[in-house]
């Protein structure tokens, strides 16, 4: 097995990844699969955490488009990952890989308190941490919640998994067939060609705290180790000093 480049790293995975061909839900082989990647990872030996989404189950900004109050709708949203992130935890224990749910929101019967230091102690001792519940915050989003965690457990680098998509393109690729990928981009670059890689509070607390992200498609079998080995896989945004 070849060396991993980087130590810690933190993942982010979309609410839609887990719902595989439905429409809407979990899917059980997509939740198998997620974890055979995450089983990638933990046998090279890096420390792993996760931030799941919701989408796939719930969407804060379009039940306020119907009325809802957007802080109520939120904070269901933050439930969907919760649910999210227990089925996760349950396909990655299932292949014999210790794991700990930490949520924003205090579901104590569930999952742990968010706590930073116990965090990084899960992870030191080998364990896959994963992280529910976004922020804990109304209108913040779990691409937010992505870049701070990162911070906060000191990762070396955020790494934002995408549903088929191989990384960030000037155009969308499902609609234009002549659209081009990056495979580097300026943090400023990102942000101001409004590329919707992530949400724009991320990519700048990203930038402000020189913190590197990596597009990749984890469906493509092998990305995960690829880009754990620091091959170049997807779209790179960082400084451009370091390319």
């Amino acid at each position: 097995m070849r060396q991993a480049r980087y130590h810690r790293v933190l993942l982010k995975i979309s609410g839609e990844s887990l719902k595989g061909s439905s429409s809407s839900g979990i899917d059980p082989s997509a939740v198998n699969y997620l974890a055979q990647q995450i089983g990638v990872a933990h046998e090279m030996g890096v420390e792993l955490a996760v931030v799941i989404g919701g989408g796939n189950i719930w969407r804060g900004e379009a039940a306020e488009m119907q009325g809802m109050d957007r802080a109520t709708a939120d904070y269901a949203g933050m439930l969907a990952t919760l649910i999210n992130a227990l089925a996760l935890q349950d396909g990655l224990e299932r292949q014999d890989i210790t794991t700990r749910t930490q949520s924003a929101l205090q579901v104590q019967a569930v999952a742990e308190p968010y706590i930073r230091r116990r965090a990084i102690r899960h992870l030191e001792k080998g364990r896959v941490v994963l992280f529910a519940a976004g922020t804990g915050n109304p209108y913040m989003t779990t691409d937010t919640a992505s870049a701070l965690r990162a911070l906060e457990i000191n990762a070396e680098v955020l790494l934002m998994a995408k549903n088929n998509v191989d990384g960030v393109y000037d155009s969308d690729p499902n609609e234009n067939p002549d659209a081009v990928r990056f495979c580097h981009l300026d943090y400023m670059e990102a942000l101001n060609r409004r590329l919707n890689v992530m949400d724009a509070t991320a990519v700048s607390l990203c930038m402000d705290n020189k913190m590197p992200i990596i597009v990749f498609d984890i469906f493509q079998e092998g990305n995960v180790g690829r880009v754990l080995c620091g091959d170049a896989v997807g779209t790179l945004i960082s400084a451009r000093s370091e390319t």
